[in-house]
């Protein structure tokens, strides 16, 4: 009988956690191959409002970019990520100071994650009492882990003055963060530390760098559509008019 229980607690479990609905609390969607992409929110305006991270499961141990924005999904997400591949999550690396891509920091590496981000970002988040990194990296860093290696890019400033992105060579995944808009945004969203300025540059480099991305995954909202670099410099257009 205990065995029949927890074999249904189990199933319900992996239903609540892999369910593919805006109802859950944690969404994840497998990108390909050994690529997922994973989706909490926090309410904005009354609204729950998501924001997309990634993990990639390797030979030696899962490496995440961002941590949920979601306080309450920092350990339903690693119990999701080892019931399904039976690993551990190894390296997590921050790719701007803001809470949605650092709040759980403290939090991996007390499950002992070797966590990442830029000096700058280390700096940032001293400044505005955000959550810490462990170790720190200064300027383009490649990490290799298992089988995959991803390479780690500095554009210039955007949606804020530390933003970086990840790239996987390999499989050409651009992950983006919250310097690439969404397709579905109806404006450039929170601004109160970008650089407006630099921004619509800072794009044309990552254009440059990356000329024909498999993917680009967005900070929030929808990230299949490979339109969002061009749709970010459009949103930025429509908010210098406004300006």
């Amino acid at each position: 009988m205990k065995t029949l229980i927890a074999f249904i607690f189990g199933c319900f479990f992996l239903t609540m956690t892999f369910g593919q609905t805006n109802n859950t609390p944690l969404k994840i969607t497998r990108l390909k191959k050994n690529f997922y992409i994973y989706t909490t929110w926090k309410k904005l305006d009354r609204a729950p409002f998501p924001a997309n991270a990634m993990y990639v499961v390797t030979d030696s141990g899962v490496i995440l970019i961002d941590t949920p924005w979601d306080t309450t999904q920092f350990q339903p997400l690693l119990d999701s990520i080892q019931i399904r591949h039976h690993k551990k999550v190894v390296v997590c690396i921050s790719t701007h100071s803001h809470s949605d891509r650092t709040a759980g920091l403290e939090f991996m590496k007390q499950h002992g994650i070797k966590t990442y981000t830029t000096f700058l970002t280390d700096e940032l988040s001293i400044k505005d009492n955000d959550k810490r990194a462990e170790f720190h990296f200064t300027g383009d860093t490649t990490f290799t882990l298992g089988q995959y290696s991803l390479q780690t890019y500095f554009p210039g400033e955007g949606h804020t003055k530390d933003n970086i992105v990840v790239w996987f060579p390999k499989d050409k995944i651009l992950y983006g963060g919250c310097l690439i808009k969404s397709v579905d945004a109806t404006d450039i969203g929170y601004i109160d530390d970008a650089n407006i300025k630099a921004w619509p540059a800072t794009i044309n480099n990552l254009k440059q760098k990356f000329p024909n991305p498999s993917f680009i995954i967005t900070g929030h909202q929808d990230w299949t559509n490979k339109k969002s670099l061009d749709y970010t410099l459009y949103l930025l257009k429509e908010y210098k008019k406004k300006s």
